[in-house]
């Protein structure tokens, strides 16, 4: 606490006063000022480190960095494996937009290499690059959700109800089977949200 107020110091054993010049920069992804009132952080800790706070949204907030991303890691990957054929399909991109990723960048990054590693091909499609997200651990007996705060029920609805198409090929039918609903329930779930289907393959 001395250290980050007044920048000085004493070694143990030693009465001579020492300053120190650095620069703190901390980060976390839990609600400080809740803590805070609940009594499991320090407030006076809180004062010292908040000088200038940046709010960086999840990665699912922000889809349009996900291609940027994807392309960063393919490049030192073509080097990393020797592999500079690399790429991702139009379509593979599209889909990891459509990832809530709550590992962020780390999940993103692993997601694509491990993807890299255990196939020959140098083209990540969508059927490659879902089969090891289904790989992505999680912890026994339980499923993977984001925190409270993080998305709204009508955005996990939204993620859930394109993630059934996906999974089904765009067949209504089995996507709402699989989802709990009726086929016309999941039909107007689709016109609220404006979520594109393919008529064709609807039944």
């Amino acid at each position: 606490m001395r250290v980050l107020q007044d920048r000085t110091y004493e070694v143990l054993g030693s009465s001579r006063t020492k300053t120190v010049d650095v620069r703190v920069v901390s980060a976390t992804n839990r609600n400080l000022d809740e803590m805070v009132a609940d009594g499991t952080f320090r407030e006076d800790l809180l004062y010292r480190i908040n000088l200038i706070t940046i709010k960086l949204p999840a990665l699912r907030e922000r889809p349009k960095d996900i291609p940027l991303l994807v392309n960063f890691f393919i490049n030192n990957l073509k080097e990393i494996y020797n592999r500079p054929s690399l790429s991702v399909t139009k379509d593979g991109m599209k889909w990891l937009q459509q990832l809530p990723l709550p590992g962020n960048i780390r999940q993103l990054k692993n997601l694509v290499e491990r993807s890299v590693l255990v196939s020959r091909k140098d083209v990540l499609d969508v059927e490659l690059l879902s089969s090891q997200l289904e790989l992505s651990p999680t912890k026994k007996g339980s499923m993977q959700l984001p925190d409270v705060g993080a998305l709204t029920l009508d955005e996990i609805e939204v993620l859930m109800i394109k993630r059934a198409l996906e999974h089904h090929n765009n067949k209504v039918s089995k996507a709402a089977t699989s989802l709990g609903l009726t086929r016309s329930s999941l039909y107007r779930r689709l016109e609220k949200y404006n979520i594109p289907y393919d008529d064709e393959v609807a039944d």
